[in-house]
């Protein structure tokens, strides 16, 4: 294992596919990695990677926390610490997968209670980096795990956007803040389900390194209609070929 773990996350607007990009990105790993330990972290509530990596999951991260939290709360435990207690109960909810692991935060018990999970979440980012070779997190579409330094302990962040102005400002706010609160060794954009390849500018950016510029992929939308998993899509499908173009660009492959 590697003496620092290479913990990829993805952030961006909802909606923009950052989700199918993480899962693509897991599996070129897989395949450029095979003798690597590998994460795949669904920090999306909405927990959309287990779908595109084709994983049943089991019981999530908040689901762990809730219910040592429930054993503290009972008198079943020694510990009053929760987190603490909860690291022990880890690796209940990490599923073993085709070349890697996959781990899910779930959804919170209450709406609009994220709190207590990210903090959490944060600190078995920190426990689980010096566990795994490489790292991919899925992040919550928004700003709201930059701003609690849920992605402190990233390596590489990959801005996911779409054309619209609207998607680009919001990557480009992320990437003011995790500048401050990240620190990232490297990051970059990826311009993702393209219309107008002509119509990319870098200039819009803001400065920040464009990694790769995805088409649409009629293959990717195929498998989403089939429900079937980016590990069973064709090599040649455009969503891996920028996957493997991302990960060259930030010189992890």
């Amino acid at each position: 294992m590697s003496e620092k773990a290479t913990v990829i996350a993805l952030s961006g607007k909802g909606g923009v596919g950052k989700t199918s990009l993480s899962a693509a990105i897991v599996r070129t790993l897989t395949e450029e990695k095979p003798d690597s330990r590998i994460l795949a972290i669904d920090a999306d509530p909405a927990v959309g990677l287990s779908v595109a990596l084709g994983i049943s999951v089991g019981e999530t991260l908040d689901e762990v926390r809730q219910r040592v939290a429930a054993e503290v709360e009972n008198g079943m435990s020694e510990t009053q610490d929760i987190l603490a207690e909860a690291k022990y109960h880890l690796f209940d909810a990490i599923t073993e997968e085709r070349g890697f692991a996959f781990l899910a935060i779930g959804r919170p018990e209450a709406a609009g209670c994220y709190c207590a999970i990210n903090t959490y979440l944060r600190q078995v980012i920190s426990l689980l980096a010096d566990q795994f070779d490489y790292v991919v997190i899925d992040g919550e579409a928004g700003i709201e795990q930059i701003n609690r330094r849920v992605m402190e302990k990233v390596t590489h962040l990959v801005l996911v956007s779409d054309q619209s102005r609207k998607g680009i400002e919001i990557i480009k706010t992320i990437n003011k803040v995790s500048n401050e609160l990240v620190m990232a060794d490297k990051s970059g954009v990826v311009l993702n389900r393209v219309m107008h390849p002509d119509l990319v500018k870098e200039s819009d950016l803001g400065g920040i390194p464009l990694l790769a510029v995805i088409e649409p992929d009629e293959a990717l939308a195929l498998n989403d209609i089939e429900g079937t998993s980016v590990l069973d899509m064709t090599s040649e499908s455009k969503v891996l070929k920028g996957a493997r173009e991302v990960l060259g660009n930030l010189g992890v492959i």
